[in-house]
This record gives structure tokens, C-alpha cells and sequence, in this order.
């Protein structure tokens, strides 16, 4: 570390005003950053509140608490292609698949992101911020294995420089930058983001019977069929490799076909826990949108009309990416509401449209998506109204 200290302290004056890269010195900055943490400290005067935790340490939290859904769906991703294709495969195979489609995902994701972040920080003059460190590794977890390089790419321009560098970069962005991306692809490659892409299959073909399908995919065609219950569709829609294939262990533990970090309930809970004991993420958001998803389900359990409705309301907990964006999407805490009692209303509203928008309207399976973008806009709303009406109580209380 010190060799590296003193190539950047000998090389910093070219970067300097009047040196030879000034141009460039946001980039310099940057990397230093990254690197090292900065030389500014908090002087010994005055009244201050001292903290270790910078913008890049809260990054790195998030980052290290998104690796078991990392891991688990590097090893996933082969452990499915075994599946799909009939091979045996060792466990070390499995990842080897896994890694060889995962690794270039994430690698692209952040090579475009900094990239644009890169060209934005020297044309305004200011250090690389570290926000793009979480969004590059969630745009790969939301995307299913099978997504073609380039559209990773395109996605990951158009969130960082619509989704975020329009609105002042960031700390400013009003949507989930992930989301962003995600939303992006769905809508203008929707049929490259759907059918047999939640599987990896590579140059082979499926064993007979096997069925791609994503659990919320078979649950929709179980509600427009009318003939069979949820649970009844799914247990009998992979039996070519297990009749249990969509059992709610394995749903929970993560054993299906889906977008690569979010199939594992049990993963995300442990990242979830990393980011409540750090305190980075909020557990009001996170509490709230399960607690607006289960009370949402089990009203449709009540008056359902069709079978998605009669589903168990704890299967709508484990399929899908709604465990995943209440933790990882949901608690974002520039998009989300920043009030306490705002929390819980933004958290609860989230978990309540999901439910709706994935048994009202079949196009949109995966409801959490679009629950998260709709609530990033009304947040600064929610907070609007808890502020002003925490004035109106405090000005009762001084004029009585």
C-alpha cells in the first residue's frame, strides 16, 4: 500500500492546477478516493459530530451484504443448467458454469456505468462519487442469465445518464438506478427478457419436458386457466425434473430459474441483516413492504376471484424479486422516504401494489419493479405530508 501511496502523491502535481493532466484531476481524484481515504479530516475546533463512515464505506456496506446473493446465484446459474440440460455436474463445475456467465454481466455493468460516471465527473469538475459501486452490482442481480452483453450495457447508459446524471448525479436522482436499467430492457426488449432467459442453456437443448417458466410466470397462467390451484400448477409444472421443483423450501432457498441474485430468499435475509445491524439499511422500509405484501395477499386470499388470488399469501414472500427489492431497491436512501413515519407508509404502499399489479395485470408479473419506481416518485410526497403535518401538531401545542 505505500508503494501505491507514493505513486499517487508523485504523480498528483501533473494533475494539479497548471499541470499537465488539470483536465483530468477529477479523474485522479477519484481512483485516490477509492483507494485511500481522503486527507480532509474534521478540524479540532468547534462543535462536530465525528464519524468514520463516508459515502465509500456506506457503499462497501451494501456491496458486502449483496455477496451471498452474488455467490448463490453464480452457483445457481450452473446448478440450473445441470438441470435444464440433464448433465451431472460437480459442485466446482456448477460455479465454473455460473462464473463464465455471471462475471462478464458484472463486468460489463460496471465497465458502461464508470464509464459514463467518468466522463461526467470531468466534464462538471468533481470526484467520481462511489454511488455507482451499488448500482453496478445490483444491475447484474436483476437481470436473468441469459441477457445478452449489449443490452446490459445500453440499460446500464441510459440509468446512469437518464435515471441519475439528468437530475445532478448522485444524491439527486429521484428512481432507483437499478430499477432503471431493469425497467428500461423490460420495456424495450420485452421479448428478449422473458421466456427460456431465466435458464442458461448455452449451445445445449433442454431434456424433454423441462420447463423455464418462472414460478410467478406458471402462477399467472394457473389464474387465466381457471382450471387447477397455484400450488397444483406448479407442482406439476417441471416434473421432468422434480415433482417439488416449486416447493416453498425450494422457493425460499432459491433452487429456480429467475434473474441471478433474487431467487434466494434466504440469502437476501442475510443480507438484510448486515444492512440493519450497520444501521445502513432501514428495517421500517424492509418490515413494511413485507407486512403490506402478506396483508395484501391474504385479503385476496378472502375474496379471491381467481386462482393467483387464492394463492398461499406466504408464497408471494418468496417468488419473484419482491424479497429482493424490499431489501436491496426499497431502502434505497436517496429515492426512498426519509421521514420515520414516511418509512413505514412508502414500505407498506410498496408492498400492497405489488401484490395488485401481479394478479391484476398478467403483462407485469413481477410487480415489485414497478411498485419501487411508482413509490420513488411519490416518496419526497410522503415526507411532504408527515413534515407538514408534524408542523400543524407542534403549532396546536404552542398556540393552546
Amino acid at each position: 500500500m505505500k508503494l501505491l501511496r507514493d505513486i499517487f502523491d508523485k504523480n498528483k502535481p501533473q494533475f494539479e492546477k497548471g499541470g499537465k493532466f488539470e483536465k483530468l484531476m477529477p479523474l485522479f481524484e477519484s481512483f485516490e478516493t477509492m483507494a485511500f481515504v481522503p486527507y480532509e479530516v474534521t478540524p479540532a475546533k468547534g462543535g462536530q459530530i465525528k464519524d468514520a463512515v463516508d459515502l465509500k464505506r456506506l457503499m462497501m456496506t451494501v456491496i458486502i451484504s449483496m455477496i451471498p446473493c452474488l455467490l448463490f446465484g453464480i452457483w445457481n446459474v450452473g446448478y440450473q443448467h445441470a438441470l435444464a440440460t440433464g448433465e451431472t455436474m460437480t459442485f466446482l463445475e456448477q460455479v465454473g458454469i455460473g462464473a463464465l456467465v455471471v462475471l462478464p454481466i458484472v463486468i460489463v455493468s460496471y465497465g458502461a456505468g464508470l464509464t459514463v460516471e467518468f466522463i461526467f465527473a470531468i466534464k462538471k469538475g468533481h470526484a467520481l462519487n462511489e454511488g455507482f459501486l451499488v448500482s453496478g452490482m445490483l444491475i447484474p442481480l436483476v437481470m436473468p442469465p441469459d441477457i445478452p452483453l449489449w443490452q446490459v450495457a445500453l440499460a446500464t447508459v441510459f440509468a446512469v445518464v437518464i435515471g441519475k446524471e439528468v437530475f445532478g448525479g448522485t444524491g439527486m436522482n429521484i428512481l432507483n438506478v437499478a430499477l432503471t436499467a431493469r425497467a428500461f430492457l423490460y420495456f424495450a426488449y420485452p421479448s428478449q427478457i422473458s421466456g427460456e432467459v431465466w435458464t442458461y442453456l448455452g449451445d445445449k437443448t433442454p431434456i424433454d419436458g423441462y420447463s423455464g417458466s418462472t414460478t410467478l410466470a406458471i402462477a399467472n397462467q394457473a389464474s387465466v386457466a381457471d382450471s387447477s390451484s397455484v400450488i397444483d400448477a406448479l407442482a406439476h409444472s417441471n416434473t421432468a425434473i422434480s415433482a417439488d421443483f416449486f416447493s416453498f423450501s425450494n422457493l425460499f432457498l432459491g433452487f429456480i430459474p429467475g434473474s441471478i441474485g433474487e431467487t434466494s430468499t434466504l440469502m437476501v435475509l442475510i443480507g438484510a441483516a448486515i444492512l440493519i445491524i450497520t444501521g445502513v439499511g432501514s428495517w421500517k422500509i424492509i418490515v413494511s413492504v413485507f407486512g403490506g405484501a402478506y396483508l395484501t395477499a391474504l385479503l385476496f386470499n378472502i375474496i379471491g376471484v381467481n386462482e393467483f388470488m387464492l394463492m398461499p399469501a406466504a408464497y408471494h414472500l418468496v417468488i419473484g424479486g419482491l424479497a429482493f427489492g424490499a431489501v436491496f431497491m426499497a431502502t434505497d436512501p436517496v429515492t426512498a422516504a426519509q421521514t420515520e413515519k414516511g418509512k413505514w407508509i412508502y414500505g407498506f404502499l410498496i408492498g400492497i401494489l405489488t401484490i395488485i399489479i401481479r394478479v391484476f395485470n398478467p403483462a407485469y408479473p413481477e410487480g415489485i419493479m414497478l411498485a419501487i419506481l411508482l413509490m420513488n416518485v411519490f416518496a419526497p410526497l410522503i415526507d411532504f405530508y408527515i413534515v407538514k403535518a408534524n408542523k400543524q401538531r407542534r403549532i396546536r401545542r404552542a398556540t393552546v
